[in-house]
């Protein structure tokens, strides 16, 4: 049985929300520990939940 196109845009919007509160928990934490790789690593998470939220569009 093949999964429908609602069930792939619910996993989508699943790994976007869980890559934009990651990004909020790790930019937070680096900013408060003044590590600059745990900021950088938050950023490039928020980087990839933009491109999934502007490119994937169910």
């Amino acid at each position: 049985m093949k999964d429908s196109g609602l069930g792939r845009a619910r996993d989508m919007r699943r790994i976007e929300h869980g890559l934009f509160l990651a990004a909020g928990v790790l930019v937070i934490a680096g900013a408060l520990s003044d590590s600059l790789w745990v900021l950088g690593v938050g950023a490039w998470a928020l980087i990839a939940a933009g491109l999934i939220e502007m490119i994937y569009r169910p």
